[in-house]
């Protein structure tokens, strides 16, 4: 951006009219100021809107006295107060209206400590410079014998000097991305007092290859200035920028002091005159670095009272939260704990410290709850905060018990962070849901459809060498006139006598559920359903165990079973399995009750063979019922607890 502007005052320099292309920049640069405060509001316009009359009025000055043919004249006679006091009036006010604008920009944000420590910073830079100038014009003066003639030749520079000064300050209090149009702007204000002071060292135009170096660098620093307030934070707001000064910003602020000192100094070791300008700017900036050294320190006392009045109240908020708060370094010790941990985990939050992670973690779970800390670990190394990720584990309390909890890592300036929950409560009333939702609340056996997804379960599990699963359905014969006649009180008990005969009559890792009312239902695996023969001894098993007396609240109950049997053929879909037994169990009641059919299964009838009988409460032999059966399962229109 420098080069194009540099090359687009060359080419103005050297097409234009002599002493045009300078005050012409200087309206361009206005108008483009103008332009862009238009698009802005509030303080940004009128920051803006300033900066666009300081430059309309650094062109007057220029237009003053290099344009205007009487003023060319008033010079040649000798009278030079009329263009001279045109001319420093218009300098005057560009310098005025510079630094208003720019005053108006470093308090635009942040406190009023901030915006005047920005303000003093804008003034100790432009007055070590204006000191060294000064000391500069002092010797020229010492050697020409013209301070007046000198003095003239300065007026120029200084408000150069003093915009540079508070516009560095600026750059410094704006966030990094804004920082461009600024940077911008400083590069044009070197332009400018480049330009200046070539004026100054060579009283005739001084010229590069036919080029104006003068003119140049002024146009240069004026187009710089044109597209300027169009970059990355031309109309930013000057934000809060970091109130706690670095050790390099107080250093800092002691150069301009150096500045003035080393160069009266040096000054008056070669003999030089020194006057009361340099001493009251050198007596300014010592001034205005005691001010700034106590805006520093209280606004330092400040914010150690903000930062103990949020710590407090963070402490509040941690030490009442029921959560427990662990902050980890990256190499897995406790660095921290939150008092709530006595009252979740039962330990004492002291006793926790410098123990490394995993802290009473289950055995079970420790998989997921390393990989999440081994990711925050490589996220760490890496200079990458990604996301919190969470974590549910069991934690042994003190008591010995396990307590559900979940976590929530996150990255912290120490390590990690963990912020743990104990939801057991929540667990358990979730597992009790879940349990009642497949579980019969009564007896606390498997409901219908807990039974139905194990059927479904065995069958795919099936291999060709596994042996088929047997269902057996059964209902309590007689169990409605003891419901009717004893009352719900007795009917509930013997079902749950029923139940605890029907799980005992089986092996532990085959299934038995209640369907409903007085109905039962048993699902056998690995050897029961290898054969016939070994489902039948389950069932005559089941059928003893149920038909025996019933003693409840001293009173003597008699019920019997109807049971159907059926194995599980290939092909064969659950709801086809459940409904087979159904249909069994149904040919048992019709041919009697109190006893076991198995369902038939169409085959080639061979000569010989004999009709199917019955087993049960007789020790005929099992065998397939030629009777269909008349109802599917549940769908038969007797009431539960018919006999």
């Amino acid at each position: 951006m420098l080069a194009a502007a540099m090359s687009a005052s060359a080419t103005a320099v050297l097409f234009l009219p002599a002493g045009v292309g300078v005050w012409a920049a200087h309206g361009l640069a206005a108008l483009s100021l103008l332009g862009r405060a238009r698009t802005a509001a509030g303080r940004v316009r009128l920051r803006l809107a300033l900066f666009a009359g300081s430059v309309a009025a650094g062109g007057f000055h220029h237009l003053a006295v290099s344009q205007l043919p009487s003023f060319q004249r008033e010079l040649a006679g000798g009278r030079h107060f009329g263009p001279q006091l045109l001319a420093v009036t218009a300098i005057a006010l560009c310098l005025v209206v510079a630094i208003a604008g720019l005053v108006v920009a470093v308090a635009d944000g942040g406190t009023t400590l901030v915006g005047l420590r920005r303000v003093l910073d804008g003034w100790m830079i432009a007055g070590s410079l204006l000191t060294l100038g000064w000391v500069l014009l002092l010797h020229r003066a010492d050697q020409s014998g013209d301070a007046f003639g000198s003095l003239q030749d300065l007026a120029r520079v200084v408000t150069d000097i003093l915009v540079f000064g508070l516009l560095v300050a600026l750059r410094y209090s704006l966030k990094r991305p804004e920082r461009t149009a600024t940077t911008v702007g400083v590069l044009a204000l070197v332009a400018l007092s480049a330009s200046d002071m070539l004026r100054i060292l060579l009283p005739a135009p001084g010229t590069w290859y036919g080029i104006p170096c003068a003119a140049a660098c002024s146009i240069t620093g004026l187009l710089l200035i044109t597209v300027a307030p169009w970059l990355a934070g031309g109309t930013s707001v000057v934000d809060v920028d970091q109130r706690i000064m670095p050790v390099v910003g107080v250093v800092a602020a002691f150069v301009p002091v150096a500045i003035c000192v080393l160069a009266l100094t040096a000054h008056t070791m070669v003999g030089g005159r020194t006057n009361v300008v340099p001493l009251v700017l050198a007596g300014s900036l010592l001034i205005a670095l005691g001010i700034r050294q106590g805006i520093i320190h209280a606004d330092h006392l400040h914010i150690t009272r903000e930062a103990t009045t949020r710590e407090a109240l963070y402490r509040t908020l941690v030490d009442g939260t029921r959560d427990v708060i662990t902050i980890v370094n990256l190499e897995g010790r406790v660095r921290y704990v939150s008092p709530a941990a006595h009252h979740v985990f039962g330990y004492r939050p002291e006793d926790l410290l410098g123990a490394r992670l995993p802290l009473y973690c289950h055995p079970d779970d420790l998989a997921p709850l390393m990989q999440a800390v081994e990711t925050l670990q490589q996220e760490a190394a890496s200079g990458i905060r990604g996301p919190g990720h969470c974590v549910s584990c069991r934690v042994r309390h003190a008591n010995g018990r396990w307590r559900h909890v979940e976590s929530t890592i996150s990255h912290h300036t120490e390590g990690m962070i963990f912020s743990s929950r104990d939801v057991t409560d929540r667990v358990t009333h979730q597992e009790l849901l879940e349990h009642l939702a497949f579980h019969d609340a009564l007896t606390g056996l498997p409901n219908r459809a807990l039974f139905a997804d194990r059927v479904a379960h065995a069958l795919r599990k099936r291999t060709t060498r596994a042996a088929p699963p047997a269902v057996l359905v059964m209902d309590l014969d007689g169990f409605k006139a003891v419901n009717d006649s004893a009352g719900h009180a007795v009917g509930d008990a013997l079902l749950i006598q029923a139940a605890r005969r029907l799980q005992a009559s089986v092996r532990a890792e085959d299934t038995v559920a209640r369907l409903g009312g007085d109905e039962f239902a048993a699902l056998l695996e690995g050897e029961a359903g290898t054969h016939p023969s070994r489902a039948k001894d389950v069932a005559e098993r089941i059928l003893s165990a149920l038909t025996q007396p019933y003693q409840i609240a001293g009173n003597k109950a008699l019920v019997s079973a109807s049971i159907g049997m059926t194995l599980a053929l290939p092909g064969v879909t659950p709801d086809e399995l459940l409904r087979q037994a159904d249909e069994a169990m149904y040919e048992a009641k019709r041919a009697g009750k109190g006893r076991i059919r198995m369902h038939h299964i169409p085959q080639p009838r061979q000569t010989g063979q004999s009709p199917s009988t019955e087993a049960g409460q007789t020790a005929t032999p099992l065998q397939a019922s030629d009777e269909p059966a008349a109802h599917g399962l549940g769908q038969h229109p007797r009431a539960a607890g018919t006999p």
